[in-house]
């Protein structure tokens, strides 16, 4: 009995363990367990005799339970690392969806912001290139001068619908192209003049000198204000096609007179920045445009001369009809006599001719001979009141013809010393001629590059603004005050100035005036472009000189700085409004600070400011009348006087 008792425990602590693990024994060994249940039970004796018989089946039964608990544990520590895995792939999956939606959003986002541009981009394209392509019509024959002019009225007068011109038509030939105008409607109202210019240089197709990005900015000023405006260009090796929006071959040659014949010229023609541009080849002469510079050849005067004559058979032969042809420098004016004496007659007597210069150092003095190159009458221009030098009577001006033959002159000075000669008309060579035609002359400033000066954009503010939205140059004002260590007050009037050199008299008369100012109401701000050591030092101690803390000195150049005092100041101080190097007085209008000229000269075009006020009127101003103040900021961010004096130029010779 005490073996039967010791064997008890242990196939009831079995049977504790089979039942709490939930293992279904098989249905043998099911019942050997059983049986051995019903006889510790009953207490039989014959439990003892068969214990030998159970013991082996014991073992097997325990050895198969912790095989199916071993294997139970396994596959559920299999199905676990499963899942984690799937918990992770899913984890995974979703923050990558989440990316994808939060990149797909922003860019929605972007693709709706470029669409806007797109848009008025692909017009601006459009328009052009119907104009364009009617050019083409009348060179390769397709329609007469007289339809030709009738169909670019008919494209100016619906530039506001222009987009609903079926786009597939266009890729088709001119004979397609003018089906579709002539179911335009024909009414409409044209508005503002049509101007070409003939031109030697145009941003960012060839840049050389100051006139390209001039030519860029003031042809986009004026269409922004309704003028059509177009390019012609030599067509240079070293141009930049790739910024030529839908560049077209005309497939006629275009034939032009040098040299006694007529000689072929391939034409092509596309939009850059918004603007219609045509770029002549010349095929017999081709080495004249595929050198690897713009100027400084010993034969010059024979490419720009040939190229003058090339647009004017151009111009003629496709039945164009401006209202101005806008000449520039010594290297086109020639274009002046040879329309007048020759083209005036061809369907042109509605044109009239503008001449700017910008540089007088090159006049272009060459033999009388020369002239007969491009058909002109060396006898009758080589005299003195036509082309005929002041100083050296035996050859002929070229410059001097296109003053003489333009019927209006923009003077615009590309440095200091023009600057200042220029309202004395002392030029060399050349005062007698200014002096005579002194009626046809206007003065202004050199245009901005607007892609580096537009608070609507500069890259080195820390909040851009416009003439709709002011808000960010009070945001301006307080980041140049602290990246200066001023006192951060709005309501403190910031006055600037810049200056590239600045002579003792002007640092004495500009000490005088920051000393008579109240300077804890007024903080200066003084920086110097220039490196000049002398200067330096004279500009670092005068904050000592005027003992204040609202006085600063920058004389480190910080890249984009300059912007910023721009855009924080309130008011500008400037050496002269003549100032076409800095031009700080056009930079300071188109960031809506008012420009104040230190000594207060009136000279070229500072009229158009605000009535010559002195520093202690402009900050009376300010502080007793702010809304007036505003409507003054608003009226100088919108200014453009170097687009605004070439209006009244055009405006002119209207009615000539």
């Amino acid at each position: 009995m005490m073996q039967v008792a010791a064997s008890i425990p242990v196939i009831w602590n079995l049977s504790i363990r089979g039942s709490s693990s939930k293992v279904q024994i098989l249905n043998s060994k099911h019942r050997k367990s059983h049986a051995i249940h019903c006889l510790r039970s009953e207490g039989n004796e014959e439990f003892e005799n068969s214990q030998d018989n159970i013991g082996p089946s014991s073992s097997v039964i325990k050895e198969a339970k912790h095989k199916d608990i071993w294997n139970l544990f396994k596959e559920a520590q299999q199905n676990i690392l499963f899942l984690n895995k799937q918990r992770v792939a899913a984890f995974e999956e979703l923050e990558k969806v989440k990316k994808e939606k939060d990149e797909l959003l922003e860019r929605i986002n972007q693709l709706e912001t470029e669409s806007q541009i797109v848009i008025k981009k692909d017009k601006s394209s459009l328009f052009w290139e119907l104009l364009l392509r009617i050019d083409s019509m009348v060179i390769n024959g397709l329609i007469g001068i007289e339809e030709a002019s009738s169909m670019r009225k008919l494209v100016r007068e619906h530039e506001v619908n222009i987009s609903e011109f079926p786009l597939d038509v266009l890729q088709q030939g001119d004979a397609e192209v003018l089906a579709e105008l002539r179911r335009f409607p024909t009414e409409g109202k044209r508005n503002g003049l049509h101007v070409i210019h003939i031109c030697t240089e145009m941003a960012p197709l060839v840049s050389v000198g100051p006139l390209a990005s001039y030519i860029t900015g003031l042809s986009c000023a004026l269409q922004e204000k309704g003028y059509l405006v177009e390019v012609i260009l030599p067509k240079y090796s070293t141009l930049d096609l790739d910024e030529v929006e839908g560049l077209r071959e005309i497939e006629a040659d275009a034939y032009s007179y040098f040299n006694g014949q007529l000689h072929a010229n391939r034409i092509w023609n596309g939009v850059v920045s918004g603007i219609g541009v045509t770029l002549i080849q010349p095929l017999y002469y081709v080495s004249m445009f595929t050198r690897d510079r713009v100027y400084g050849y010993p034969d010059d005067v024979d490419r720009f001369a040939y190229f003058s004559r090339a647009s004017l058979d151009y111009i003629a032969k496709s039945g164009k009809q401006p209202d101005v042809l806008h000449i520039h420098n010594w290297q086109t004016a020639i274009v002046g006599p040879l329309f007048w004496d020759v083209f005036v007659n061809q369907g042109l007597e509605g044109t009239r001719v503008i001449l700017t210069c910008q540089d007088f150092d090159s006049k272009c003095l060459v033999p009388p001979e020369k002239l007969e190159l491009c058909g002109l009458d060396p006898a009758s221009l080589h005299r003195v009141d036509r082309l005929q030098d002041n100083i050296n009577p035996k050859v002929v001006n070229i410059l001097k013809g296109g003053i003489v033959y333009s019927n209006k002159v923009v003077i615009m000075p590309s440095s200091h010393s023009e600057a200042r000669k220029l309202p004395h008309k002392s030029i060399p060579g050349l005062e007698q001629t200014l002096a005579f035609h002194k009626e046809k002359l206007f003065f202004a400033p050199f245009g901005l590059d607007y892609s580096t000066w537009d608070p609507s954009r500069d890259v080195y503010l820390p909040e851009n603004y416009s003439v709709e939205d002011i808000r960010g140059k009070s945001i301006c004002k307080a980041e140049l005050q602290r990246q200066l260590d001023l006192v951060e007050d709005s309501s403190t009037t910031i006055v600037g100035c810049i200056f590239s050199e600045i002579s003792d008299v002007d640092l004495e008369s500009l000490k005088s005036l920051v000393r008579s100012t109240k300077t804890n109401d007024v903080q200066f701000v003084i920086m110097l472009t220039n490196e000049d050591q002398m200067i330096i030092k004279k500009l670092e101690t005068f904050p000592d000189k005027i003992e204040g803390d609202n006085v600063k000195v920058v004389t480190e150049h910080k890249q984009g700085f300059s912007h910023l005092i721009f855009a924080g100041s309130d008011i500008m101080l400037c050496l002269s409004f003549d100032d076409p190097v800095l031009q700080v007085p056009l930079k300071a209008l188109r960031y809506g600070t008012i420009p104040v000229e230190l000594n207060r000269k009136t000279t070229g075009f500072s009229d158009s400011t605000f009535g010559n006020m002195s520093l202690g009127q402009a900050l009376d101003l300010i502080q007793k009348n702010p809304n007036l103040w505003n409507l003054k900021i608003m009226e100088a961010m919108e200014k453009d006087l170097c687009c605004d004096i070439h209006v009244s130029a055009y405006t002119s010779i209207k009615n000539l």
